[in-house]
């Protein structure tokens, strides 16, 4: 109690000690040294032993966490903005001609659409708690987009002795994948509202763990359902040829970077979105590195994969790696009483 104190007298109920407690290595072993049976048990008699200059203003139930900031309906409507945007955009440059009049729609559909993401991303499950920070992470995703957008072509370009000509962007992919930003946060909301339930019936770290993992598996895979559709959709729509693997990995990729932000993980999303991007960046590097006279072979595991699996194999290969990293770290981190923590009010104490 002396070394958390300061834990106990900002918490607002014993479930924000028994997350403050997990996250300094405190474990139901622990717990049975000071007689309980459970860390949920040990923090509620801290709970009630730590004496506090007042009530607060609102009478605070057990086991039910404060509401995000921001009005449910509010961030639920700014999920489809980023998608409807970007929809639109694509339809103007279809339909309009001349190289000004393109160039304009496509500079403001894009700032249009940039616009509505970072809106979105303000508010409701998706919003970055606070944590370490990661601006880097913002820098890789945008790198990952625009190679979805234009990346397959300019190594298809590149393996064949261009580009000496521009090529058609993928469009197809890039809508889905904003349009994606809505299912995302339902599922993101999905898996944090389960997760807080579960906090407040479980009676054990392990008990949390094991009800919790099924929910965030089943919500990614939801996501990654919903993603699929997407695509097909926006392909038949566009009629573009659709690398399903390559934006499908990409989608969950940035699903799971921005679930593990939203719950103060920020160091391992930045670390795996930086190798995609690294990989990306080197195979197109290699194939331009493949020109220069002696160095045929550097390209030449480049060539062979694409060859076998076509241009997508880069993007499907970076992206999908990247994403089980993170998925297997997530199970680890998210699955944890400590990340479900109220957000605005930080886990501290000395350890």
């Amino acid at each position: 109690m002396h070394r958390h104190r300061e834990l106990c007298e900002r918490a607002v109920d014993p479930l924000e000690i028994a997350a403050g407690l997990e996250a300094h290595g405190v474990t139901d072993r622990t717990a049975a040294r000071f007689r309980h049976k459970d860390v949920f048990s040990l923090a509620e008699e801290m709970y009630a032993r730590v004496p506090r200059d007042g009530d607060p203003d609102e009478p605070v139930v057990a086991g039910v966490t404060r509401p995000a900031t921001g009005v449910r309906g509010l961030w639920a409507g700014l999920a489809l903005l980023p998608g409807a945007a970007c929809a639109l955009t694509v339809f103007g440059l279809h339909t309009t001609t001349g190289t000004a009049a393109r160039l304009a729609v496509g500079l403001v559909g894009a700032l249009a659409t940039l616009v509505a993401l970072r809106a979105t991303l303000r508010h409701g499950p998706l919003r970055v708690a606070e944590g370490p920070p990661a601006p880097s992470a913002r820098l890789w995703a945008c790198w990952l987009l625009a190679y979805a957008l234009l990346g397959d072509g300019l190594l298809d370009a590149a393996l064949a002795g261009g580009p000496d000509k521009t090529w058609a962007p993928a469009t197809a992919p890039l809508v889905a994948l904003t349009v994606a930003v809505a299912p995302a946060t339902w599922c993101a909301q999905l898996f944090s509202g389960g997760a807080r339930r579960r906090l407040a019936a479980s009676r054990g770290l392990a008990e949390f763990a094991d009800s919790v993992r099924p929910l965030l598996l089943g919500s990614v895979a939801l996501f990654a359902l919903a993603l699929v559709a997407l695509l097909v959709l926006s392909g038949a729509v566009l009629h573009e040829k659709v690398d399903y693997a390559g934006a499908g990995a990409l989608g969950v990729l940035l699903l799971l970077a921005r679930l593990l932000a939203a719950h103060r993980r920020t160091h391992a999303p930045a670390l795996a979105l930086g190798a995609a991007v690294a990989v990306e960046v080197l195979a197109v590097a290699t194939v331009f590195a493949g020109r220069l006279p002696g160095c045929d072979v550097v390209s030449l595991p480049v060539e062979t994969a694409v060859d076998a699996a076509g241009t997508g194999v880069v993007p499907t290969a970076a992206c999908a790696v990247a994403a089980l990293v993170l998925l297997v770290h997530a199970t680890r981190t998210l699955t944890r009483a400590s990340a479900h923590a109220t957000p605005d009010v930080p886990i501290g104490g000395a350890p």
